[in-house]
């Protein structure tokens, strides 16, 4: 019988309901997958405190990838629960720092906790076990709605149903593009800052130019329009540059789910003239991770372009 590990993180899949809303709880252990222990071995790690996913940070990947390092070696898969809001991010960093041992790493999570009428959370976890039971997953995968999803370009797509998830580059997983573990084992510093910017018509051109100029960040990711185009604005392209020149990689993605930052059209060709590095296919989760990584092995623009080849996103 396979043994896995269980590292319970908490989320909305273990909640209860409280005085002020849902919150964590540990009862989730002692049920959730008491229907599959005929067919796999559980040992359970439960967090203390168990966390609401949107206040995760990475000082909690860098202690849950630090624990599941230690246990791969004694266990023939991993399941992480996690909270949705977040998942994404957190299967992210495992997928590009974490060298899975040719063993399954399985992310889940529901988006009604497991007790709660027409709960997803039964259907999720299924999914993951038929997953962990598998002996052709050797990665990082998501498990939701009875679909499997490659951990590089996932994203969550809605709070309404119970298909939570989509990957819209590479699909859902399938058997004959199976991969082994990204690469080796990756350190990161949990402590490096990476600024977000999102462009919208109203404003943010000079706030984004702003924040590059006062903001502490060791990188940061520009969400732009379609293609990767940008305003030509003189103050937002100073401050670019100024940025790129003192060392700090910004990688300039699309704001659409199925976008893709490329050389199209001369609008962005300004933008691409002061020093960004176009993310081509690069999620928000997959840029906060691959910077974090960029900033702490000194990665020039030449291999974070490098990267996002390896990772079929240029």
């Amino acid at each position: 019988m396979k043994k896995i590990w269980v590292l319970y993180t908490g989320g909305t899949i273990g909640m209860v309901q409280g005085e002020h809303g849902l919150r964590p709880d540990t009862a989730l252990a002692g049920t959730a997958l008491a229907p599959f222990a005929g067919s796999l071995h559980f040992d359970w790690h439960v967090c203390q405190p168990l966390i609401d996913s949107s206040a995760v940070q990475p000082r909690d990947w860098a202690q849950w990838r630090s624990l599941i390092e230690q246990k791969l070696p004694d266990y023939d898969g991993v399941l992480v629960l996690h909270g949705t809001d977040t998942l994404a991010y957190t299967a992210n960093l495992l997928a590009l720092t974490l060298h899975t041992q040719n063993k399954p790493v399985i992310l889940t999570g529901a988006q009604k906790p497991f007790n709660a009428a027409c709960s997803d959370a039964p259907n999720n976890l299924r999914t993951a076990v038929e997953a962990l039971q598998r002996d052709d997953i050797h990665e990082v995968l998501l498990a939701f709605d009875g679909r499997l999803f490659p951990a590089v370009g996932s994203s969550k797509v809605s709070t309404e149903t119970d298909a939570g998830f989509a990957n819209h580059h590479f699909g859902t997983w399938q058997p004959q593009h199976a991969k082994s573990s990204l690469h080796a084992s990756r350190s990161f510093h949990p402590d490096i800052t990476v600024l977000p910017l999102w462009l919208t018509p109203a404003h943010s051109v000079q706030a984004a130019a702003y924040s590059l100029q006062h903001c502490p960040a060791d990188a940061a990711v520009l969400m732009s329009y379609g293609h990767g185009n940008a305003p030509d604005d003189a103050a937002l392209l100073q401050a670019v540059r100024d940025f790129t020149a003192a060392g700090k990689p910004l990688l300039n993605i699309s704001q659409v789910a199925h976008g893709c930052a490329a050389a199209v059209y001369a609008q962005g060709n300004a933008l691409r003239q002061s020093g960004a590095v176009q993310g081509g296919k690069c999620t928000i989760e997959t840029a906060t991770v691959l910077l974090m990584l960029a900033v702490h092995h000194r990665w020039d623009a030449a291999q974070i372009e490098q990267e996002l080849q390896r990772l079929q996103l240029l």
